[in-house]
């Protein structure tokens, strides 16, 4: 496993600390047969639904960090990858109506019902960031926040590497080249570069919230991969206990 992305010693440990988390990440089903372009495109378009909701809420958390830093640098950071969230969000949206396959899917989930409402999982875990980032210290938030942009960054080398040469009619080929991109790279890079960076400033029971705060979102970023291949959703049934 990469730690490609880790600024220096403090993350590079955070990283090897969640190491169980991202490879049970690495083994979900889902990003299995996402490379291999063989993923039902219900349970994708599901994600992507799902993804767009969380982005919202993910922007407003980093819209926080940007209010709460006294660095420009990293306010401007905060800022723009927060718009960059709301962009990523309409351009998924058009990309996902304007290939046939995955249409049908979300015309499917429209009329379940499923297309506007966030799931358990998903309001679970965009609930967590925005609270931690408004609420808790500027290093808690910024180390909640980051594992969107790790993990993200990190499965786009491992699936970009299973799937190979993806051909031109890979069905998710432009979802994989998203999140495997120089662009997107930088920008993990600097976030992690800001944690590790708080790390090294804050006092050991700060550091140890930060810590915390990166694992929980770590845990969330797994069941927010597994609950859309689930198609996770309110019904009360799937917690009744079988007689």
């Amino acid at each position: 496993m990469t730690t490609d992305f880790a600024a220096g010693p403090l993350t590079t440990q955070l990283w090897n600390h969640v190491r169980p988390i991202v490879e049970q990440i690495e083994a979900l089903p889902f990003l299995e047969q996402l490379a291999a372009g063989s993923l039902d495109p219900v349970a994708f378009t599901n994600y992507i639904n799902q993804d767009s909701l969380y982005l919202g809420g993910y922007a407003k958390a980093m819209s926080f960090l940007a209010a709460k830093t006294t660095d420009r640098d990293e306010s401007r950071f905060w800022a723009t990858s927060a718009a960059e969230a709301i962009t990523v969000e309409e351009q998924m949206h058009e990309e996902l109506l304007a290939d046939s396959r995955l249409a049908a899917a979300h015309e499917d989930l429209t009329q379940r019902g499923s297309r506007f409402k966030a799931s358990p999982t998903t309001l679970g875990y965009v609930s967590y960031l925005v609270a931690t980032s408004a609420s808790r210290s500027y290093g808690e938030g910024v180390a909640a926040v980051l594992p969107c942009f790790w993990v993200y960054a990190h499965m786009g080398k491992v699936l970009v590497a299973r799937a190979g040469q993806m051909s031109e009619d890979h069905p998710y080929r432009t979802w994989v080249q998203t999140y495997d991109s120089p662009e997107f790279d930088e920008s993990t890079r600097q976030a992690v570069g800001v944690l590790e960076q708080e790390l090294d400033r804050a006092p050991a029971e700060e550091a140890a919230r930060m810590r915390a705060a990166f694992e929980q979102a770590c845990v969330y970023e797994l069941h927010f991969w597994a609950s859309a291949h689930a198609m996770q959703d309110w019904d009360p049934a799937v917690f009744t206990p079988q007689s």
